[in-house]
């Protein structure tokens, strides 16, 4: 026996509920003292109104649950915009569609704190200066970030859905989680820093994989290291250098009065002051140019750190070899490039390569151009 449907059951509830009132209606009707005519128009507006107020209830019952049953799937296909009207807190069903427009609002607001929680990871992964990448269970990449893009020197369309051993991180999903290893990429080699981890994605296993490049740190730290030798160098040999020249400059003086004197007159006299007035000056001018030498390179490694900011290439270029005079310098003009540098770095950088080309060009005949390319 096939079940009775719930909007069938309701409309023969309805009609049962107004079939004893009717019956009773009819039967005072059919013995009554009207006419027939009377008699069959009360019957056919009793019978009317029967049938009207059962179907009616049964439509007010249906199209509320109707209702409720578009904003429940409404709330599966994560449309939270769908609000039902008339809810009150006076009925029953009134009160279920305020609970539903209530949890409607709050799936709102926690589908809306994820997206913006999504967002957010995405840009701090997409913006920070280490290559991650992310495989699925039978290794194969499933994301990876601008950093890892320029590792592997492939845009993301190009890297999706090949494993690792294909892009050459078939390494890095081995051994311990974290750990140090020397590996090559088209974007860079070295010495790589390795974190891996494990996550699940829509109840699936994956695998996280975090590299950072130690040479670059390790050059950075090296660098230092040799800017504070240069600076102890500098200080010592500033330290030596100073009595040196002053002892040299005062012999030297001495030595030139000691000239005029009538006491060495003598052509031998004359040859030895002669010769150590050379040497005093030799000794004098060296200790000069060792100076300069290192406070030069006391300069550079008490350069400050760079100011990155937008620097049109081409501006920069042509500002810099316009200071060049002694020599014609042929600008090459590339594409349009903005850059993320110290202008001001960058133009004592040209502007000594310039100097020291037209050096040689000076010296051997040739020319000097300067260009740029992506």
């Amino acid at each position: 026996m096939t079940r009775l449907t719930y909007e069938r059951r309701i409309q023969l509830l309805a009609l049962a509920a107004g079939f004893p009132g009717s019956l009773i209606a009819m039967i005072l009707l059919w013995h009554g003292s009207y006419s027939s005519g009377a008699v069959w128009t009360l019957a056919f507006l009793i019978f009317s109104l029967w049938l009207g107020f059962a179907f009616s209830l049964r439509h007010r019952v249906v199209f509320s649950l109707q209702t409720l049953s578009n904003l429940l799937a409404a709330l599966r296909e994560e449309d939270f915009s769908m609000r039902a009207r008339g809810a009150r807190s006076d009925d029953a069903m009134g009160e279920v569609m305020i609970e539903v427009n209530a949890l409607s609002e709050v799936l709102r607001q926690q589908r809306l704190g994820a997206l913006e929680a999504t967002a957010l990871l995405r840009t701090v992964i997409e913006e920070i200066d280490l290559a991650i990448f992310t495989f699925d269970n039978s290794t194969k990449l499933r994301l990876v970030n601008r950093a890892g893009e320029r590792l592997l020197g492939r845009p993301e369309g190009r890297l999706l859905g090949f494993t690792a051993e294909e892009l050459g991180l078939g390494a890095c999903l081995e051994g311990e989680a974290a750990h140090t290893m020397e590996l090559a990429f088209p974007g860079g080699s070295g010495r790589w820093g390795l974190r891996r981890g494990k996550f699940r994605q829509g109840g699936l296993p994956h695998h996280l994989v975090v590299l950072s490049d130690l040479s670059r740190t390790l050059r950075d730290e090296e660098r230092k290291a040799w800017q504070r030798l240069i600076r102890v160098l500098g200080h010592e040999l500033n330290n030596s250098l100073a009595p040196i020249q002053s002892v040299a400059q005062g012999l030297e003086s001495g030595l030139l009065s000691a000239s005029r004197s009538s006491e060495l007159q003598s052509e031998a006299s004359a040859a030895i002051l002669d010769d150590l007035r050379q040497g005093l000056g030799i000794i004098r001018s060296r200790t000069e140019a060792l100076g300069r030498f290192m406070a030069a390179y006391a300069q550079l490694a008490r350069l400050p750190q760079p100011k990155l900011l937008p620097v049109n290439v081409s501006e920069w270029i042509s500002r810099s070899i316009k200071l060049e005079t002694r020599v014609r310098v042929s600008l090459l003009k590339g594409p349009d490039v903005v850059i993320a540098a110290d202008a001001d770095q960058l133009e004592q950088l040209l502007i000594n390569l310039v100097r020291n080309a037209a050096d040689a060009t000076l010296e051997t005949g040739g020319s000097v151009q300067v260009g740029w390319s992506r």
